[in-house]
Order: C-alpha cells, then structure tokens, then sequence
C-alpha cells in the first residue's frame, strides 16, 4: 500500500511507502505491524505514532487598563487534519472570574482522511480590574480532550465602575 503525506511542521515528505500487515489471535483485538520507507531507510511506526495537534492559547493584550476588551485565540498547531479527537469538539471557555461559556459545533460524522478538525478559535471579552486565569477546552462526550490557559492582568482603569 502506498501512502502520500504531508509534513505540517519542520518541511514537507512528498511520499512514504506503508506496508501494513494485520495479525488477529482468537479473543485477542488485532494487532498492526507496519514500516514506513522514506529513501532507503525503513522505520517502524505504529497508530500511537501519529501526534495529536498541539493546543496553544494567546491572549492580546495580556495587560491593559480595565474595561479592557481582550481577543482570546485557541489553534491546534501540527498533527493531522483529521484528528478524530478533535473533529468536532465542544468548545469551553472558562473566563477565570466564575463564569464560562460553551459551544458545540453541527458537523456531519467523521470519515477518516477526509473530516477536517477546526483548528483556530478567537473570541473577544470583556474583563474589568484583576487577574485572571483563562482556560479553553476542547471536549468529547463530556471528557476534555485538550487544554490551554494564559493569564490575563487588568490594571484599574478611570472608567472602571467597580462598587466596594
């Protein structure tokens, strides 16, 4: 079997050779022997092998003078586009102030090469004086499947209306 892939990061393979063979023992799951050819120099990989996308968040800017509307961006870097984890997540933000917000997405089921993960989530919200821990999700059936936090610092401001 012949397989074409492209690297996201660190360059471009334009081809790799796969030759996979399935073993199956009474009672037993399969089990997946294959090696990967690139040139001459053979590797032996398994599914475990393939990285998930890594999950990055930004916050701009992560210090201003409150109220101060801060543009919160996710991205899945890396890793293939059809991450089967990550096609169609739930989507949650935790704000670091008590309060969250969720999403979920429609998509049509996936299939394996051809589903197509979402890979950047932007969000603007408004944060008056303090710090705050801000926490994105991505979930399956309940189950956070990724993370990722930044801090968000905001200094009060002249048009801060907080009541003490």
């Amino acid at each position: 079997m012949a397989i074409s892939l492209q690297r996201l990061a660190g360059g471009t393979v334009t081809a790799l050779l796969v030759a996979a063979t399935a073993c199956a023992a009474p009672g037993r799951q399969d089990a997946w022997n294959s090696t990967v050819t690139s040139g001459s120099t053979p590797h032996a990989v398994s599914i475990a092998d393939v990285k998930a996308p890594k999950l990055t968040l930004k916050a701009q800017p992560t210090v201003s003078i409150s109220p101060s509307r801060v543009l919160l961006t996710a991205e899945l870097v890396g890793g293939p586009n059809d991450y089967q984890d990550y096609y169609c997540p739930s989507v949650e933000w935790d704000w670091g102030d008590g309060t969250m917000s969720a999403s979920t997405l429609d998509c049509e089921p996936y299939q394996a090469g051809k589903s197509e993960i979402k890979r950047r989530y932007t969000v603007v919200h408004l944060f008056r004086a303090g710090s705050y821990h801000v926490t994105f999700r991505l979930k399956r059936s309940n189950r956070t499947v990724a993370s990722a936090s930044v801090t968000v610092q905001v200094q009060p401001g002249g048009r801060d209306t907080r009541e003490d």
